[in-house]
């Protein structure tokens, strides 16, 4: 009888170790504050597949790694202009909308912007879109300027900047956003990547940088909530999470986010495959739980941010929905803009161009 169950025992051992080592995993590099948490659990829960979730705050960060190449990463989340540089460099592979069973939820109308920089949409599906501008806290921005922010010159005059200096001023380390709204702002087109009209972008933005404490593209949300900075040029959506932290932490901190008059840079994050992607089937399966109506609007409240699935507009917050700033109406439309992709010798340019706005040399 010992002998029997000593087998039975081996024998159920050797057949649960296989099935434990073969645990399903998905790996995704996607951007700070980008998601609802619980929809990670959730997905796990339901499939089995347990998800490694890395983040990055640049554009730069994440084209570095694919270019590098060998990522180990399933799943991407790069912006649209470097997603076109992207499919040109041969790092990402197409994907099958075939193999997606929810891809009739994606928004046509923002699914043909993307076919700007993706031609065909043969590569990408847009996560989410959002816009570039203003966040203030109302308080002092009264205080110190007298009025709400309502034009890009109360960012980008130094004359109206450095009233702000005291209480704190962040902007995007991001040259595509910055470079774009300076340039539309100097009435050039912000699509340009003429040298001549770059200088007088980073000439602007030049002038601004002893007013501005720092260039980073996710600290100001935690910098606006507690009430560390006053002003920050970003993103609609991490705007939100701001000033929705400031609520739950019973702050009397208010802020606001504003389109400037002048319009704005409207941006499309984006989901994609890297070539090298070692899980394929379980990369799949994410993205089309990620176009269900239900999680698509989970994942717009919990980060602010407008999402690429029409069929989700009617399960989001009316609160949000109604937001022009986050769900633009036509007019506010208008007066938005997109840029493509510089090439190789433009990037170096860019780049050159940053680092002096940045540090002065």
């Amino acid at each position: 009888m010992k002998k029997l169950l000593v087998t039975l025992f081996l024998t159920l051992a050797l057949s649960v170790a296989p099935a434990a080592a073969a645990q399903r995993i998905l790996n995704i590099f996607n951007w700070s504050d980008y998601i609802d948490p619980s929809v990670l659990e959730d997905f796990t829960r339901e499939t089995g597949i347990k998800v490694i979730y890395d983040t990055y705050d640049s554009n730069e960060m994440l084209e570095t790694r694919l270019l590098a190449g060998d990522t180990g990463y399933d799943i991407v989340v790069p912006s649209a202009t470097f997603l076109q540089r992207q499919i040109a460099a041969g790092v990402l592979q197409p994907i099958d909308r075939g193999k997606l069973s929810n891809a009739k939820n994606i928004w046509p109308e923002i699914d043909a912007k993307l076919a700007r920089f993706d031609p065909g949409n043969r590569y990408a599906i847009n996560y989410m879109w959002y816009t570039t501008g203003v966040a203030s806290n109302v308080a002092k921005i009264k205080e110190r300027l007298g009025k709400p922010i309502t034009s890009w010159e109360q960012a980008l005059k130094p004359e109206w900047l450095k009233k702000l200096a005291d209480c704190g001023v962040y902007m995007l380390d991001s040259p595509e956003d910055m470079f774009a709204i300076s340039l539309n702002f100097l009435k050039l087109d912000p699509n340009s990547k003429s040298p001549q009209d770059l200088r007088k972008a980073a000439e602007l933005l030049g002038n601004l940088r002893r007013y501005v404490k720092k260039f980073h593209s996710s600290e100001y949300i935690n910098a606006l909530a507690n009430g560390d900075i006053c002003l920050a040029v970003g993103w609609a959506g991490d705007s939100f999470q701001a000033r929705n932290r400031a609520r739950e932490a019973g702050s009397d901190v208010d802020i606001a986010y504003v389109i400037p008059n002048e319009g704005t840079l409207m941006s499309l994050d984006n989901l994609a495959i890297p070539k090298d992607a070692p899980h394929l089937a379980e990369a799949y399966l994410f993205i089309d739980y990620l176009l269900r109506p239900d999680v698509a609007a989970r994942n717009t409240k919990a980060t602010g941010f407008a999402n690429g699935v029409a069929a989700s507009r009617p399960l989001i917050d009316k609160a949000i929905l109604d937001d022009p700033s986050i769900y633009p109406n036509e007019a506010v439309m208008r007066r938005l803009f997109t840029v493509a992709a510089p090439d190789q010798a433009q990037q170096k340019l860019i780049t050159r161009l940053w680092t002096t706005v940045k540090t002065g040399r």
